[in-house]
């Protein structure tokens, strides 16, 4: 039992250490950590090429069953198969090159990589830019980021490569690749699935919470709504044909990051905090 303690103290460290150990401050500029920030001289990271995806085995330290960060537990995935998820990006730089990620590897911010909360440890995903359609390749190596409302932490590189350093955060589309379907396609970077073209506008939503029930949606809007959160809705839909409706609280349109980050902050600080970002 001893041992075991040990082993797990030294897995939350370690997690503490690289990528997940940052704390979330509200971003002094908005576009990344007050406390991080870009290289000190201009590197032109566009000539980088994507990470190639290939067969390797899990890392391990970097894939515990689960973990806890900030009071809040993590799953890890057991497989990236099938996985697909749209959200925010964000991007860490300079503080942490040179340190060591959740896998045990050193953080490169010149490197094409990327930190996840869930995935395994490697990963390989290809991450779309749903406001430009730009796409990048990267190899998830590190756990994080853990500030509310984001899906994917860039290294630096990757978010200069898919457009998204400047302002700091960007609408994502994160797709695990299969390196087995990579290589059969003599890496041409066949997708997994073919984007529509970029939109003008991407609304962003928070979804509260999902119920069978609709007047337990209900209560939780009316919840909602004695915070002062005007823009809270019940979206009624099915997950299939067939299935019996779902009812959705969700607050929005939210017409960018900034906006959304603002309303993040005032969930939280009203004691909500089992929600999530949507990105349709």
């Amino acid at each position: 039992m001893l041992l075991f303690r040990l082993a797990l103290t030294a897995i939350v460290l370690l997690l503490l250490s690289a990528c997940g150990g940052k704390s979330s401050p509200k971003p002094a500029t908005g576009k990344y950590y007050s406390d991080d920030g870009p290289p000190d001289s201009h590197t032109d990271n566009v000539i980088i090429a994507d990470a190639i995806p290939r067969l390797e085995p899990k890392s391990r330290r970097g894939n515990p069953q689960s973990y806890t960060v900030f009071g809040r537990r993590y799953h890890v995935l057991q497989s990236s198969k099938g996985y697909m998820e749209r959200g925010i990006a964000s991007w860490y730089g300079k503080k942490f090159h040179g340190r060591k990620t959740s896998s045990g590897e050193i953080y490169d911010m010149y490197a094409m990589t990327a930190a996840h909360k869930t995935l395994p440890i490697p990963t390989y995903a290809e991450v779309e830019n749903l406001q430009t359609g730009k796409t990048i390749v990267v190899r998830i190596n590190d756990r994080g980021p853990f500030r509310e409302g984001r899906i994917i932490d860039l290294s630096y590189a990757a978010a200069q490569k898919l457009g998204t350093a400047t302002k700091g955060t960007g609408l994502v589309e994160v797709r695990a690749i299969d390196p087995l379907v990579w290589k059969s396609d003599k890496g041409q970077g066949a997708r997994l699935s073919e984007p529509a073209l970029p939109p003008d506008d991407i609304p962003i939503y928070l979804q509260l919470g999902a119920f069978s029930a609709k007047e337990n949606a209900e209560s939780l809007r009316r919840k909602a709504a004695q915070h002062a959160i005007t823009n809270v809705f019940i979206a009624a839909g099915h997950d299939g044909p067939g299935s019996t409706p779902i009812y959705r609280v969700r607050i929005g349109p939210l017409t960018t990051v900034e906006l959304a980050d603002n309303m993040i902050e005032h969930l939280i600080s009203h004691g909500f905090h089992d929600f999530y970002v949507i990105i349709e």
